[in-house]
């Protein structure tokens, strides 16, 4: 797999500050990857540095591999870190001809990137006319312009309205079909279980989990069950290696797995003990769940 970007031992102090501490992440071509943490972990300030818009106390970053300097990577990379700004009088292609002449890129590419981001009926309305989802859905368009091998986005549904912010996960999902990696910094848990393949999870500047969001924990998942006798339910599973906690709310019993189980393995299990259940629902773990979990413990 081709490596797009290697982040080694980054830190970024301001003052007294620690914004960015010892991180150490890998962006591997044709992913979403998703820098998640709340407002403060330092999620802005690590694209900062690898975007070279912020200087880096001590680590390092490459591109690429380390073929080519940061200066010549960043060609290849789109990037919108701030509120789309845009000429408001102009049209929205008015406005990506002129983009097009400071990247240096032909203009063929801009009816299909309005395309893509379902501006193309608009594409002669100027800018100010514009909502603030269609605002952002332009500044996507305009950082794919120059066909990026990497696209960042710094809380791209930040202030938008659900249709909005559907809309822009939409247009993620898209251009991460057409091959394109995508690195997103969010505060937004679902946004990375939607959107995102990987995360990253910083807290107050530091990596507290790196890699696939499927295998964000050792999950197993949990049951939801119901039964006319809840009470022996209980106690067999209390019995059991297999679960952990065990909770009972509004008649439903949730047992969470320590280990892999299969629904039809407890319903047999049960049954040969001599309960027949109701109802039997497997679940996995939700990824707000496990982020509390994994949180918890630092």
């Amino acid at each position: 797999m081709e490596t797009i970007l290697t982040v080694q031992h980054l830190t970024k102090k301001f003052g007294f500050l620690t914004a960015v501490k010892d991180l150490s992440f890998t962006i591997e071509k044709g992913n979403v990857y998703g820098i998640l943490g709340p407002n403060g972990s330092g999620k802005s300030t690590t694209l900062g540095i690898i975007l070279n818009v912020v200087n880096r106390t001590s680590g390092s970053f490459c591109w690429f591999e380390g073929n080519t300097s940061t200066h010549e990577a960043l060609k290849k990379v789109g990037a919108i870190i701030e509120r789309p700004n845009f000429y408001p009088y102009m049209t929205a292609v008015q406005n990506l001809k002129l983009v097009c002449k400071i990247k240096e890129v032909p203009e063929t590419k801009i009816e299909e990137k309005l395309e893509l981001v379902g501006l193309l009926d608009r594409k002669d309305s100027k800018f100010r006319t514009y909502s603030l989802g269609m605002k952002q859905r332009l500044a996507i368009a305009s950082a794919l312009l120059n066909d990026p091998e990497i696209l960042i986005l710094d809380e791209p549904t930040n202030g938008l309205d659900p249709q909005g912010i559907h809309q822009i996960r939409e247009i993620i999902k898209k251009i991460a079909a057409k091959g394109t990696t995508i690195l997103l910094a969010s505060h937004l848990l679902d946004e990375v279980e939607k959107v995102c393949s990987h995360v990253v999870i910083l807290r107050k500047g530091e990596k507290l989990y790196s890699g696939p969001v499927d295998g964000m924990m050792a999950s197993h998942g949990f049951f939801e069950l119901r039964t006319t006798a809840m009470d022996k339910l209980r106690e067999l599973l209390e019995k059991s290696a297999s679960f952990g906690k065990i909770t009972q709310e509004n008649g439903t019993l949730t047992a969470y797995l320590k280990e892999e189980m299969q629904a039809e393995e407890l319903n047999k299990m049960l049954y040969d003990k001599g309960l027949v259940l109701s109802h039997l629902v497997k679940r996995k773990e939700s990824l707000e769940e496990q982020f509390l979990t994994l949180t918890k413990n630092n």
